[in-house]
């Protein structure tokens, strides 16, 4: 006999088996694809308060380029818990196991907590060899303001990743709306922040940095919060949160895809900045200008990436359940709505990439470059709606194998090795070439398979 909590999860996850494939879209992606774009945005607005601040501009948007990889390692690992819980939770349910669903849960708890307080102590133990791997040694004023920065950043660990590992739980707990507004919450209190520490209080880019971590330990309470509420089908019990190691190997294989996707972007920033620092001799312009690349690189993959999170939970529900059917009509759906998007997003890409050099107020020589080379770095993402929501469908049928061959593919096999050579013989436009000609290749590779 069901327990009165089994039976409210039970209830909670029908919708995915009975709602219609348009309402469900509206309730689980785009709320994810608001989270995911919001998200990013704690890390643009902090580019655009520091690229007008006075005694900061590019330097100090060098600064915050180089602790970026290192705020994506903490992701990587928020990521992989998060994303495998929810695929795991809604397995479970899809299956009828709803026991099985509440102790993963717990577990990731307890184990979100723990990496969350191991990096810490890893950033504040080890800064400045941290900053030097990733390039803040390419001039005095780039690595005092990296310093500065990092500090804060390494601080907040434990809340960032506590806070984007249960984000996605909250989803596969049938509330993905609350998840949005929790991300919402944080990203509302650095737009107030960031001025007010930067601009106010003349912190500078320490300010910037400050603002963030105050703005993740709103989010964090928003979502702790949660779970405290009727709303959640799930519970803190102490019980469920002592882990079993067989079951936490289960939710890290299905959180390992997103892990590597988002961890790559670390080996990738070094790529980056080690190719771009040879071929222009340090030059803060150039190093600025792939800042903003980069973020408008996010710009367009985040709400892919939303779409294909977003029906995770209905895709490892149905899976599950074992309805065939209606999994493969809401794939083709998801992929329909993602090549739409992809074709709009990449036509502007073409035509007027520096638009994104506006959104950073970026100086008029940046602009330029932008300008330029936007187009070669991002001519690639036109097929971003095969990578982005396909390997995300993998992970929720439980295919971790193939969603991780397909990341891989394109960052590690692919983009790594193009880069040194693009920039051995075309200098800087090298790099920028090697990632849109990574992005055509990973996304040929992943429709032929």
């Amino acid at each position: 006999m069901q327990t009165e909590s089994e039976t409210s999860i039970a209830q909670n996850a029908r919708p995915l088996a009975t709602q219609p494939l348009g309402r469900l879209m509206r309730r689980y992606a785009v709320p994810c694809m608001t989270s995911l774009v919001v998200a990013a945005l704690y890390n643009m607005v902090d580019q655009v308060f520091i690229a007008n601040a006075p005694d900061l501009g590019s330097v100090g948007n060098a600064a915050t380029t180089v602790v970026f990889p290192l705020t994506v390692a903490a992701l990587a690992i928020a990521v992989m818990l998060g994303d495998g819980c929810c695929a795991f939770v809604s397995l479970m349910l899809g299956a009828g196991k709803q026991e099985e669903a509440h102790r993963a849960v717990g577990e990731t708890v307890t184990v979100s907590v723990l990496a969350g307080l191991v990096l810490m102590a890893a950033y504040l133990l080890f800064p400045d060899t941290l900053l030097t791997w990733f390039g803040g040694r390419v001039n005095a004023g780039t690595f005092e303001k990296a310093q500065e920065y990092f500090f804060w950043i390494a601080l907040g660990v434990p809340l960032y990743v506590f806070g984007q590992a249960m984000n996605p739980v909250i989803r596969s707990d049938g509330s993905p709306t609350f998840a949005m507004v929790a991300t919402l919450a944080g990203a509302a209190a650095n737009l107030v922040l960031d001025p007010l520490l930067i601009f106010t209080f003349h912190m500078g880019v320490a300010g910037s940095s400050l603002a963030t971590v105050l703005s993740q330990a709103c989010s964090c309470a928003a979502v702790a919060a949660f779970f405290w509420t009727r709303r959640s089908l799930f519970r803190f019990r102490r019980k469920e949160m002592r882990f079993r190691a067989a079951r936490v190997r289960e939710i890290l294989s299905l959180g390992v895809t997103p892990f590597v996707m988002t961890l790559t972007e670390c080996a990738i920033q070094i790529v980056f900045n080690v190719n771009l620092n040879r071929a222009t001799g340090g030059d803060k312009d150039y190093t600025a200008v792939l800042t903003v690349m980069l973020s408008a690189l996010q710009l367009i993959s985040l709400p892919l990436n939303g779409m294909g999170n977003g029906m995770q939970p209905f895709v490892s529900y149905l899976y599950g359940k074992g309805d065939a059917v209606r999994l493969k009509k809401g794939i083709r759906c998801v992929t329909v709505l993602a090549f739409l998007f992809c074709c709009s997003i990449w036509s502007v890409s073409m035509a007027a990439p520096e638009l994104y050099a506006s959104l950073f107020s970026a100086s008029e020589t940046v602009t330029e470059i932008v300008r330029a080379n936007g187009p070669l770095f991002l001519m690639g993402s036109i097929l971003f709606f095969v990578q982005m929501t396909l390997q995300n469908v993998n992970v929720g049928l439980g295919q971790a194998g193939m969603a991780l061959f397909l990341a891989v593919n394109r960052k590690v096999i692919v983009l790594i090795p193009l880069c040194f050579v693009l920039t051995h013989f075309l200098g800087f436009k090298g790099v920028y070439l090697s990632e849109g000609i990574a992005d055509l290749v990973a996304g040929i590779v992943t429709a032929i398979v």
